[in-house]
């Protein structure tokens, strides 16, 4: 009697058994276009339509925006359709596609993450349903370019209610203009997402006479984005922690005459081989008098980091860089303690920019006379020498939510960055010598809670003394 088959291991695309010393394969068919649980079970948990994000959560969504859209015309229209694009994928060269990024509010509605997609939400005499429109099944194409859902699953992949082939969009815009009137379309006219739908498509159903008018849905997605959920908060920690670990390896491979270049792609490799499945967007890395400072991040499943350091290339800070350094931390460190509930990023900024003026006064950078008698030059002063603001809200993007305004109270469950700078450029003589041309920025991304704020970035060193730890490793 032949011995039974033992499963051995899972792969992308095909399961093999080992039997009596040989090897079998058996192979299956994948029909998504993205990770799922039975082809990715390391990856992606049961129910989940992305890492972390189940099929309730985004259902959520929908249902939190389409309740936001009826209040907001307090019942004054019934109809409403809304009109989210997915991204395109856009080619560097023939053939040869750039890196794939879905468009932010397409993905948060709905976990899809194939190109040419869109999501419809209408509102119905029952509530609302979503319906997806997403590339159809073409086995020559998908051969080159991977497996795709195709209609049947990306119903069974998302939850929406139905889906169609996205040659089915023009015809279904055209039905539904046949059987609704006095209709309110929210589209983003002002920065159409993806140019081929906008332009043969959507642009034509925009004209049709039975549109009572058009809105941009893109702030209320915005308020409701800024509040992230307990599963987006994890995600958050772990971007956050795979960022932090890894400036601690570029830090330690820093030596005199590094590249700029180098350090780079070595925060690249660190983030990656974490679990990151890009750099958040393209580091800031520049040299200023024998310092480094590095503005970098990562996107882990959707969501993003956003950290800055400082340090010296040499392993120790001078004593001139040590005392500008220690003067900024304590102004961060400050900053980061206010981050409560109720407090807005414009008064965090102008906290930070009282908090410079007093520091500069005390290290000499300006006579206590100068900034004393003269306001508007101690504003222009304190603008020079910190040309940037505090910091922004942080989530799916890097400067996340840019539609909400810095005057909005803070409140649990917001992510934002802290990040003050002091920079000296070398021709600035009214500073002493030993102060020109360093440059210092110190930013970390802090999860505001109903007490204390928690600085998720917190395993990345910034106490010079740390940092310095850090450099004797090499």
């Amino acid at each position: 009697m032949a011995a039974p088959m033992k499963k051995m291991s899972k792969f992308r695309n095909c399961i093999y058994w080992k039997s009596q010393g040989t090897v079998s394969f058996t192979l299956f068919k994948r029909y998504f276009g993205q990770p799922i649980v039975q082809t990715h079970p390391h990856l992606i948990g049961q129910d989940e339509v992305t890492p972390g994000i189940n099929k309730q959560e985004y259902q959520q969504r929908r249902t939190s925006l389409i309740s936001n859209v009826v209040e907001k015309t307090a019942e004054s229209i019934r109809n409403h359709i809304m009109i989210f694009p997915s991204a395109s994928k856009v080619y560097m060269t023939y053939d040869i596609p750039y890196p794939f990024r879905q468009n932010t509010e397409f993905l948060y509605l709905s976990g899809f993450q194939e190109p040419d997609s869109v999501l419809v939400l209408q509102t119905t005499e029952n509530g609302y349903k979503s319906v997806l429109f997403v590339p159809k099944r073409d086995p020559d194409r998908e051969l080159w370019d991977g497996p795709r859902s195709g209609d049947t699953g990306a119903v069974s992949l998302t939850g929406v209610s139905e889906a169609h082939n996205s040659d089915d969009l023009e015809k279904y815009l055209h039905n539904y203009c046949k059987t609704h009137c006095d209709y309110l379309v929210w589209y983003s006219m002002t920065k159409p997402v993806h140019l081929n739908f906008h332009k043969s498509v959507i642009s034509e159903f925009l004209k049709q006479e039975g549109r009572k008018s058009i809105q941009n849905p893109i702030q209320l997605l915005h308020q409701m984005r800024l509040v992230k959920s307990q599963a987006e908060i994890k995600l958050m920690k772990k971007t956050c922690q795979i960022a932090s670990e890894a400036f601690v390896d570029v830090m330690r491979c820093s030596h005199a005459n590094i590249s700029e270049s180098t350090l780079y792609a070595k925060m690249d490799y660190e983030c990656r081989v974490r679990g990151a499945e890009i750099l958040a967007y393209p580091p800031v890395v520049a040299g200023a008098g024998e310092l480094v400072l590095m503005d970098a991040g990562c996107e882990y499943h959707g969501y993003t980091s956003d950290i800055t350091r400082t340090w010296p290339v040499s392993g120790k800070f001078t004593p001139a860089q040590r005392r500008l350094y220690l003067a900024l931390l304590d102004i961060q460190e400050a900053l980061v303690t206010s981050c409560r509930p109720g407090v807005t990023l414009a008064e965090l900024y102008q906290a930070m920019m009282q908090l410079l003026a007093v520091r500069i006064i005390l290290l000499d950078l300006v006579p206590s006379s100068t900034m004393a008698k003269d306001e508007l030059k101690m504003k222009k002063i304190l603008c020079e020498l910190c040309p940037h603001d505090v910091g922004h809200y942080l989530g799916m993007d890097v400067h996340d939510t840019p539609s909400v305004s810095k005057n909005r109270p803070l409140e649990p469950g917001m992510v934002i960055t802290i990040e003050p700078g002091l920079y000296i450029k070398s021709t600035n003589t009214m500073v002493p010598e030993e102060y020109r041309g360093i440059g210092i920025r110190i930013e970390d991304n802090v999860l505001i809670t109903e007490g204390d704020p928690i600085v998720l970035t917190a395993d990345c060193p910034k106490h010079p003394d740390h940092i310095e730890a850090i450099m004797a490793q090499r």
